[in-house]
């Protein structure tokens, strides 16, 4: 990675530390008007994923329902593939036909998302909003988890979890805020780096 890149990638994090610093006050002001603001499961069309996201923030912006509607994702997981005799790390939705929500419900906001073009309603009974769990919003991995994990630069860890699952590798960055580790592993008959989760590693 040149030095440019680095620059450009340094960039970008702060950008999106702002954006998520503005999201969180954004969340806290309208939580103690509104309530307290959860994850909840949208069932899609198959295929319209993308379709639902997309006009789901439309239906956001028209309906001014900012203070309501904070996050919209569609929950991907990165895989190893074989392609031309080489591995390769893709992205692919780990839950085809869902998206998740972070919102502060009520049933004045039951018309606006059921009725967005590729959404076919909820997840829950008979269709009605179920807000995930602390366990589900930890496992879909919606949120940074925080973990006391005492890795340093240089360390050698195994990662327990994920796609690269068993690989051996050798720490080159912390990110102690963002909970995650750049590890230098051997990809693609070379040393790559990779950032993974703290709770996903081990020191060894």
């Amino acid at each position: 990675m040149d030095k440019e890149e680095v620059i450009k990638n340094e960039a970008i994090e702060k950008v999106e530390e702002v954006k998520d610093d503005e999201l969180a006050e954004r969340i806290k002001a309208n939580e103690e008007k509104f309530g307290k603001a959860k994850w909840y499961a949208l069932h899609t069309f198959s295929g319209y994923e993308n379709v639902a996201k997309e006009n789901l923030e439309t239906v956001v912006t028209k309906f001014n329902l900012q203070d309501r509607i904070f996050d919209i994702i569609i929950p991907m997981e990165s895989v190893v593939e074989e392609k031309k005799g080489k591995k390769v790390l893709v992205e692919r939705r780990s839950m085809p036909c869902y998206i998740f929500v972070k919102m502060i419900y009520g049933d004045d906001l039951w018309h606006n998302v059921t009725r967005t073009r590729g959404i076919t309603g909820f997840v829950g009974p008979n269709g009605r909003p179920l807000s995930l769990t602390e366990e589900e919003v930890r496992k879909n991995k919606l949120e940074v988890i925080k973990v006391n994990v005492d890795v340093q630069v240089g360390d050698k860890v195994e990662i327990i979890d994920g796609p690269l699952e068993g690989t051996l590798g050798t720490v080159s960055n912390v990110n102690a805020e963002a909970g995650t580790a750049t590890v230098m592993v051997e990809m693609f008959g070379r040393e790559a780096p990779v950032d993974i989760e703290l709770a996903q590693m081990r020191k060894i």
